[in-house]
């Protein structure tokens, strides 16, 4: 009789400490959709996240958590909220939830944006502010860069131009992107990856394949990586993402050997940011993994970013000829007719730089930074969380019979917004035809 009595005590006060545990800490949790049973709210989010996290801070206010699987979230949506987050509480909030995929390509953290707050990324962050992004460095690789500017102006122009084509629109991203990838490469790993013909090369090829099967994997939700039991049900993601770490690594091995053989034949070190992480490998003590992971995070962050940014403010142009006008007469009266725009030139074209700013404000290319994890339990809004060159060279307009107001401003899923169906316009060349000719540039 005692021991049953003792038994049926005991469960009871088991019941009661876990509900006051499990309703208390929830009562501190900010609001938020009511959560399923091991999913969460996983399909309760629609495909365009932060449009479906701007309906939520509709109905929940501006901090608002859900949960991915067993995974807690929370989502700040106001200036207030995020200065809390970035500021008052920066170093509790500066870790990072990496996926199996993000584990992957960061080297579990190896590199600088995937890692967490600690030894590592103060060493990683101090080597990219003292000696990668240093304004010496920067300008020795402007070239590259308007040299990558110019050959694109020069692509649009020839092939507007082509029999047939003059008056016909051209789709915006295959240009943009190529200005990217080569912009991006020639940065990183010091190789303009085009054979004679102006072709993409078998080994652009290889690094596009890789770039591309990264997005799709790492843009795959899968339930293993927020329910950690479920994991062993999903193999053949456990042996795409295998796969792909070893392309990654064999791909990257070979141009950082390729830089090794070229600096000791030659003892030149060059600018390049494959070169520059080499011969710094010993002075910062980097692991290979640290020196491939942070050779990915430009790559995978300077890649997409800056073509969809471009194609979202061309856009807005085409769509207010009236302000595409006004940045023109801006453009031909601090440049002229018969000069070719440099970086130098950005700060004297202050309607230009508001025009990019108010493209930024509508359409930011990551609308969702990347996630913060807390490292340790915090209170934010007074709850605990545990633990320009294109405008100069040619006047844009629609394709024939599209009206302005027509054209799609719709976002793409993903991490990054791309337009939902990509831009094309009509560029009419309004300069001299001298100006869209390029003179290769080897840095």
């Amino acid at each position: 009789m005692a021991l049953s009595l003792a038994l049926a005590v005991s469960i009871f006060l088991i019941f009661i400490a876990y509900y006051i545990y499990h309703h208390g800490l929830k009562a501190k949790l900010p609001p938020g959709p009511r959560r399923w049973p091991i999913i969460g709210n996983l399909y309760d989010i629609k495909l365009v996240r932060f449009r479906c996290f701007a309906e939520w801070s509709e109905i929940y206010g501006p901090i608002f958590s859900f949960y991915l699987g067993s995974q807690l979230n929370v989502v700040v949506n106001n200036a207030q909220l995020a200065k809390e987050v970035l500021k008052d509480n920066d170093q509790n909030l500066a870790d990072r939830f990496r996926t199996k995929p993000l584990a992957n390509v960061s080297r579990n953290g190896s590199d600088l944006i995937w890692a967490d707050y600690g030894h590592h990324y103060v060493k990683v962050r101090k080597l990219c502010n003292l000696e990668l992004f240093t304004p010496k460095r920067l300008e020795a690789l402007r070239p590259i860069r308007e040299d990558e500017v110019i050959a694109m102006i020069h692509d649009i122009f020839r092939d507007s131009a082509k029999t047939g084509n003059v008056g016909k629109s051209l789709i915006m991203r295959s240009y943009l992107g190529s200005v990217t990838f080569n912009n991006i490469t020639r940065l990183t790993f010091g190789k303009r990856f085009m054979n004679s013909e102006g072709k993409v090369d078998a080994q652009g090829q290889e690094l596009k394949e890789i770039v591309s099967n990264g997005m799709k994997i790492g843009g795959k939700l899968n339930l293993g990586d927020f329910v950690p039991w479920l994991r062993c049900f999903f193999k053949d993601d456990n042996e795409a993402l295998k796969a792909q770490d070893s392309h990654v690594d064999r791909f990257t091995r070979i141009i950082m050997e390729e830089h090794t053989l070229a600096r000791k034949k030659t003892g030149e070190t060059k600018q390049h940011f494959v070169d520059a992480l080499l011969t710094l490998q010993k002075q910062y003590e980097l692991s290979d993994d640290t020196v491939i992971g942070l050779l990915w995070d430009m790559v995978t962050a300077g890649m997409d970013t800056v073509a969809i940014t471009v194609e979202w403010a061309m856009a807005e142009l085409v769509k207010n000829p009236r302000v595409q006008q006004k940045v023109q007469e801006e453009l031909d009266r601090v440049i002229g007719s018969d000069g070719v725009i440099t970086e130098s030139d950005m700060s004297k074209l202050s309607y230009l730089q508001s025009v990019v700013k108010e493209s930024l404000r509508l359409h930011p290319p990551t609308p969702l930074m990347l996630p913060h994890m807390a490292s340790a339990n915090v209170k934010v809004g007074g709850y605990n969380i545990p633990k320009a060159h294109l405008l100069h060279k040619f006047k844009w307009s629609p394709p024939h019979g599209v009206k302005s107001e027509d054209i799609d401003m719709s976002e793409s899923p993903g991490t990054v917004a791309y337009m939902q169906t990509p831009l094309q316009v009509v560029p009419t060349p309004r300069l001299p035809t001298n100006l869209y000719e390029r003179v290769p540039i080897f840095v």
